[in-house]
Formats: structure tokens, sequence, C-alpha cells
């Protein structure tokens, strides 16, 4: 019951976070390339709901908007001259819902000419809960393309190596071994090194989950061997051999179910493993490039030593990535747990 509570509570804070990235034209407030050159760097805006005079608005907050401090650079303040409301369910500019329905409405906006921070500004006063949105449908989608494609070479591996064995098993085994010894970090910047730079931002993410998806298949492919060697010996498997079954029957419906589990717990594991890996590369400078966003990118902004000591908020993409990452391997531990019990 335990196990289960805490597959559930993973469970929905993943699909919480996945949700709102998959709707982030609906979520976020901004264009995730739109600039305002009149907030460089400006902080999160704080959302108020008791006015100045002692009055609590509940269902109706509101914000101030930032001003730069007189005789300062990038230092703001509240201007508290005027409250701005923030209205919910709001018709703004055209976006595509989830990348195919095109849509007006915005979960929440801000009344007037004021704007709303709510993780802060970049360089450029682009809105950075926006590009967290839009960049973690790039990283999340690199992440989850890549850990289908492991676990897909994975299974094909391993269910041919352990089903028929002798050389097939001999041969596959040695090139596992030879994956799994691999600096895995260090082989992916290299192989992403020798791949042409200048490409589209369309063609560049294929290219990272092509190559991020291709060299994590091996520890899957040695787990489900090791299923496949068992499952193969079983009574029902033999008896229904003597009864003339062919091979891809037996493997269809007495081995591949047995291994289900595995697939499911490689797959919690790998997700943020390849998400971090996306994120490792943007980061370095070989991944999607700007204006495109994605976790790495907006990472990359830290390598500048002012916005490291300067401006916390410029983290926050590291943030999603933790939640990211232990919600997954919550689920993974919860799940390997279950089947252990």
């Amino acid at each position: 019951m335990r196990n289960r509570r805490r597959i559930v509570a993973a469970l929905s804070v993943l699909a919480a976070l996945h949700l709102a990235i998959l709707l982030a034209g609906f979520v976020a407030p901004y264009d995730p390339a739109s600039q305002n050159r009149d907030f460089p760097f400006a902080p999160p805006t704080r959302i108020h709901f008791v006015n100045s005079h002692g009055h609590v608005h509940l269902l109706q907050p509101f914000i101030y908007e930032w001003r730069v401090r007189p005789d300062s650079f990038n230092e703001y303040e509240e201007d508290r001259d005027r409250e701005y409301p923030v209205r919910f369910f709001r018709q703004g500019p055209e976006y595509k819902l989830a990348g195919l329905l095109r849509s007006h409405i915005h979960l929440f906006e801000v009344e007037g000419s004021a704007h709303i921070f709510l993780a802060g500004t970049d360089a450029y006063g682009r809105d950075q809960f926006s590009r967290i949105l839009y960049g973690g449908q790039v990283s999340l989608a690199a992440g989850l393309l890549a850990t289908g494609i492991s676990l897909f070479f994975g299974l094909i591996v391993g269910c041919v190596s352990g089903f028929y064995g002798r050389w097939i098993d001999e041969s596959a085994m040695r090139l596992v071994e030879l994956f799994l010894v691999l600096p895995w970090l260090y082989f992916l910047l290299a192989v992403r090194s020798f791949l042409p730079l200048h490409i589209s931002p369309t063609q560049t993410f294929f290219l990272l989950v092509a190559v991020i998806g291709t060299i994590g298949w091996a520890r899957p492919a040695r787990l489900i061997r090791g299923v496949v060697l068992s499952a193969k010996t079983r009574k029902y498997v033999i008896a229904s051999r003597g009864f003339g079954a062919s091979d891809s029957y037996i493997l269809r419906r007495h081995v591949l179910p047995q291994t289900y589990g595995i697939l499911l717990t490689q797959s919690a594991l790998l997700v943020p493993q390849y998400v971090i890996a996306e994120v490792t590369l943007s980061f370095l400078g070989l991944g999607l490039s700007e204006p495109a966003p994605s976790w790495g990118n907006l990472l990359s902004n830290l390598q500048q030593y002012n916005v490291l000591v300067s401006y916390w908020w410029m983290f926050a993409p590291a943030l999603a990535l933790v939640i990211v990452s232990l919600g997954y391997l919550q689920l993974a531990n919860a799940v390997h747990e279950l089947q252990s019990g």
C-alpha cells in the first residue's frame, strides 16, 4: 500500500508538470522569444492579495509594475502608484495548443500595460517562466523519445540474444559490454562534436535524440536478456513449444509479457538521465542554440559570473530539472519495490 501511494504521488507531480509544459502556450503569459529591453534581469514579480488600504483580494490578486531605481543599474523596486489586477482565462495572442490546435485563451494576464514575470527575466527582458515551459517541451521530448529508442533496441537485442543463445548471445553480449564500459558523457560529446553545427533547430533536436537514444540501449538489453533466459525455461513455454508453437508466438505470448516490469522501471530511470544529457549538451553549446529555448541553453546564462552571483532566479530551470529527476527516480524506486514485494 505504501509503494502504491508513492507511485500515485510521483505520477501526480509528473503529470501536473508534464501537462503544464505540454500546454505551455496556454499557461505561459508571453511568447518565449518576445523581448522587453526595458526589463533586463527583472526579478520575479510579487503577487499581492492585500492592497495598501488593508483590503484582502483572495480571488482577485494584483501586482505592481517594476521600475528601475533612480541612479542604479538593474535594481528594481515596485511602483505602488497603481495596482494591476491579474485576470484569468483571458483572450491574448494566438498560439498552438500542444503544437496542434490554434487558440487565443491564456490562463492569466495582467490588466493594463504592466508585465508579470513569475520567474524574472533574462538579459534581453524575456520572461523566464514562459521560456522554462517552452524549453521543457524540448528537454522532456528529447528524454522521452531517446528513452523510446533505447528501450526499443534494448528489447530487440535482449530478446533475440536470450531466446536464441549460442553465438548470437555471445556476440550481442560482447557488444553490450563495450557500450557499458564507455564513458557515455565523453562519448556523447565526441559524437556530437563531429556532427554539423550549422543546422536548423529541428534537425539539431532529432540529431540529439538519435545520438542520446542509441548510446543507452546496453543496460536494458542486458536486463531483458536475463528475464528472457529465465522465461524460456518455464514449463508452460516448453509445453507450448512441444505443441508446435512458433518462436514468434512464444515470444509474443509468453516471453515479452515477462519483460514489461523491466521496461517500466528502465523507462523511469532513463528519462531523467537523457533529459540531463540534452541539458548538458545544450549548456555546453552543442545542443539547441538561441533563440529556441531548452533548459540547457537557459542554464548556460549561468556561465557568466555576474549572472551566477547576482540573479538567483536564473537558477529556476535547474529547479524544474531537479523536480523532474526526483519524480522519475521516486517512481522507479516505488515500481521496483512493488515488483520485488
